[in-house]
C-alpha cells in the first residue's frame, strides 16, 4: 500500500487552501467566518464567490 493516503492528504491541503482565504475575506463583507467551511464543496465555493462579487457595499463601514 504505497501512497494510499496521498489522496486524502492532497484533499486536506487543497481544502485548507480554499477555506483559509474565505475565512479571512468573509467577515469583511459582513458574513460570519464559519460560512467559509462551505468552500469545502466545489459548489459552496462558487456560491460564496458569487455572494462576495455581488454584495452591496456597506455605507456604515469606515473607509468605504
Amino acid at each position: 500500500m504505497i501512497g494510499g493516503g496521498n489522496g486524502v492528504l492532497w484533499y486536506l491541503v487543497l481544502t485548507a487552501l480554499l477555506v483559509i482565504p474565505f475565512w479571512k475575506i468573509l467577515p469583511r463583507y459582513g458574513i460570519a467566518a464559519p460560512f467559509a467551511l462551505f468552500a469545502v464543496l466545489p459548489v459552496g465555493a462558487i456560491i460564496l464567490l458569487w455572494i462576495i462579487a455581488f454584495r452591496d457595499k456597506f455605507s456604515d463601514r469606515a473607509g468605504v
